[in-house]
């Protein structure tokens, strides 16, 4: 904020008590406007639909480290019930940002917060324009851990029904009696990422679970090409397949010989020609006639970002990429049998070295450094939340302080803030970062310069944050697009 720093209150505790009342009083406007509007309202790209008091005052709490300033819920609220009194159409609006924005000039010359309000978003105004034509029926191949946490953020994200809808998860017919009762448990219940929120319902007789309204059928196949979605009233639909079994063009096309579906995602690097898509970077490659798509791994859509940031700033000569990856179900919990070196080695026991094929995978989304990289992995045991460790060499000698502030504006500011997220503190472990949204969160206080030399450390979430990466492709392919505002910082 260009604005005067804020001024500490006298009395912290009744800052704070003012605070909390208009932070309470904000939940049901944002709850009205996302279920009557289809306004979906967020605070420097924190979503406050369904958040709680606290929740939300914490993501005013955020923005010190984004604008080197606070943002108080005295200057949003006014925001919100300015929007609240006007007759909208579906969007995406960034409470924190259009505060900002009237707090760094309008304000000052006069203007009213609600013609301010009413001018920044004037063409939303009276807007029937939908975020997609028809609502796009979309089955999960899978019900793992990626499987599980796609299900979750669909029917977070399913507002009124109009958009995108899970309408099926597909899977091997488990050998309990109780395997439907057993799936929706799996998704009421996370050891990692908590209980499901919401309520959770079987119904044997349909064959299905409801999760917070959403009917989700449970169809059982042992091959791509073996379910009929039409049978079930699914049509049109977008698979996204999670078993990262079938990842060539000719494997994973076998989806398209079903019934009833017309386009494919696949949660793991693809093979061949299948285009790897990480989204913020190169997702302007998706066509409308795309058929079949990698959202390549966690890991690549971790570092292709930041790479493609750096390469953009400093220019990259080579770089050594290096993976702390957290254990997966691919590992042993006692040492077995397994057909890759070392993984077969105790995973909750052992630090286990191995391979990744991310840095050969950086080459398939930004061409320029193809060939630049090289890159190994550590699984270590811990159950989520990995690190990549960027050893860089550059173009020209930079400074730890220039690199952390381009991160920070690159992060908070940039076309990736969605993927690239900021900390600086010098106190954050692992656990902090689960549940992260973002691709990665670039640690500032980490970072070693060298004269031409960088290392950057980048935590992330590689089940959560993967997941909203896979959903920001799937509403590309989907042709969902919302009315976004500010529609300029």
């Amino acid at each position: 904020m260009d604005q005067q720093q804020r001024q500490r209150p006298d009395d912290y505790f009744s800052d704070w008590k003012e605070r909390e009342a208009l932070a309470e009083a904000m939940i049901p406007v944002v709850g009205k406007l996302s279920r009557e509007k289809s306004v979906k309202t967020y605070i420097y790209g924190q979503a406050l639909v369904g958040r709680s008091v606290i929740a939300i005052m914490r993501a005013h709490r955020y923005v010190r480290q984004v604008e080197q300033n606070e943002l108080s819920e005295f200057e949003t609220f006014p925001i919100l019930n300015a929007l609240a009194a006007l007759d909208l159409g579906t969007a995406h609006i960034d409470l924190g940002r259009l505060a900002v924005l009237y707090e760094n000039g309008p304000k000052s010359s006069g203007q009213s917060v609600d013609d301010f309000v009413r001018d920044q978003v004037s063409d939303l105004i009276g807007s029937k324009k939908k975020p997609i034509e028809q609502p796009r029926d979309v089955v999960l191949y899978g019900f793992g851990r990626i499987g599980r946490l796609m299900a979750r953020l669909l029917v977070e994200k399913a507002d009124s029904g109009n958009t995108l809808r899970l309408r099926a998860i597909v899977v091997r017919k488990g050998k309990a009696d109780n395997d439907l009762v057993k799936r929706a448990s799996l998704l009421r219940r996370d050891s990692i990422h908590g209980a499901f929120n919401g309520t959770i319902r079987v119904d044997e007789e349909r064959q299905s679970f409801v999760a917070n309204g959403n009917e989700i059928k449970v169809i059982y196949s042992d091959g791509p090409d073996q379910v009929d979605y039409t049978a079930y009233g699914i049509n049109d639909a977008i698979v996204i397949d999670n078993t990262g079994i079938w990842r060539d063009e000719e494997a994973l096309g076998l989806h398209l010989k079903a019934k009833g579906v017309s386009k494919v995602i696949l949660t793991a690097p693809g093979k061949g020609s299948l285009k790897n898509i990480v989204y913020g970077v190169n997702n302007h490659l998706i066509e409308d006639d795309d058929r079949l798509i990698s959202a390549a791994s966690c890991t690549t859509n971790a570092i292709v970002p930041p790479l493609k940031a750096m390469d953009d700033e400093y220019g990259i000569v080579s770089g050594h990429v290096e993976t702390v990856h957290a254990y997966t179900n691919d590992q042993n919990l006692i040492d077995n049998y397994h057909p890759a070196n070392r993984r077969g080695r105790s995973a909750p026991l052992n630090m286990v070295l191995t391979e990744t094929g991310a840095a050969k995978a950086v080459g398939k989304v930004l061409p320029d450094l193809d060939g630049k990289l090289t890159g190994n992995a550590i699984r270590v045991p811990t159950p989520n939340v990995s690190m990549a460790i960027l050893h860089l060499n550059l173009s020209r000698q930079v400074t730890a302080e220039e690199v952390n502030e381009y991160m920070r504006q690159i992060a908070l500011h940039s076309d990736l803030r969605k993927q690239i997220d900021f900390s600086n503190s010098p106190e954050v472990v692992s656990t902090d970062f689960v549940g992260s949204r973002h691709a990665c969160i670039y640690d500032a206080e980490a970072s070693i310069t060298n004269g031409n030399q960088v290392v950057m450390y980048l935590w992330y979430d590689n089940e959560f944050g993967y997941s909203c990466q896979v959903h920001r492709v799937l509403e590309q392919m989907a042709g969902v697009k919302y009315a976004v505002y500010p529609q300029r910082d």
